[in-house]
């Protein structure tokens, strides 16, 4: 059952797991699943036959950015196939494709997602790790009131402020496995500017997933083209035993975006800078 902590309740159907037999499969939760392979579910580009082209007409009033928006969302397979299994957003393919290729996610872990909104990371992590038969635990966090997620804790906080910490360990009983963000700030067009607003979104959610991270634990996050560096980079290197770059088919290819996955938290460690 889902449970929203600002006091929304109720629960939504949905969600992703592992043992599908790709489109038209079933897996948990009456969703098709697979890991790879042509056809699968988590590369609906790949199924077979293509699918027809929709032809989105001029409409009075719309502008020429929209009508290309609508066109590419009306002709997109992850958009179809996320639509067909009850997904809330095509990125929740990203999370599912990351996860085939790295093993982020083990049954009984503990998971948070940062930025959750509107859930579709929030449902794969739920489904992968156990949360609907209490195996494992996941909590989404975001400053915006979300849907209720099944078998997700869903906590309204802002982690800029100290106190979210403390309410995300008690909704846990203690430290997180895993912690994801796909967080991204709006763009402005200007990819420079772009890729510092992102990275600056990644340390603030690394800095978080510092305080409440296990040793052991991964940590996920959107970044933009160039990656994790200078800074960010070190920081990452010096806190976890493994750090990658990945971007995942479900990615556009026009999309600047990709994601670095760092692995073996090594635990607290003492500020280099301190006396």
């Amino acid at each position: 059952m889902s449970r929203n902590v600002s006091g929304k309740g109720g629960s939504r159907k949905g969600g992703f797991g592992r043992s599908g037999t790709g489109p038209g499969g079933t897996g948990p939760g009456g969703t098709g699943a697979g890991r790879g392979g042509s056809g699968s579910a988590a590369n609906p580009s790949r199924g077979g036959g293509r699918l027809k082209t929709v032809r989105v007409r001029t409409a009075k009033g719309r502008k020429a950015s929209s009508q290309r928006w609508l066109a590419r969302q009306l002709n997109d397979p992850y958009v179809a196939e996320a639509h067909r299994l009850g997904l809330r957003s095509r990125a929740a393919f990203k999370i599912i494709q990351l996860d085939d290729r790295f093993g982020i996610f083990r049954r009984g872990a503990r998971v948070v997602d940062l930025g959750a909104a509107p859930g579709g990371w929030t449902q794969v992590a739920v489904e992968r790790v156990g949360a609907l038969e209490n195996t494992g635990l996941v909590v989404g966090l975001d400053m915006l009131e979300m849907e209720p997620v099944a078998g997700a804790e869903i906590l309204l906080a802002n982690i800029h402020e100290t106190e979210s910490v403390e309410r995300l360990r008690h909704l846990l009983n203690g430290s997180a496995d895993v912690v994801l963000s796909d967080m991204a700030a709006p763009t402005t067009g200007h990819a420079s500017t772009d890729h510092l607003r992102t990275v600056a979104l990644c340390e603030l959610a690394l800095d978080f997933a510092l305080l409440v991270l296990a040793p052991g634990g991964t940590f996920v996050a959107k970044v933009f083209k160039g990656g994790a560096e200078g800074g960010l980079l070190g920081e990452l290197k010096r806190n976890f035993t493994s750090v990658r770059h990945a971007k995942p088919e479900a990615s556009r290819a026009e999309s600047a975006e990709t994601y670095v996955v760092a692995m073996g938290y090594k635990g607290h460690l003492p500020d280099p800078e301190a006396d």
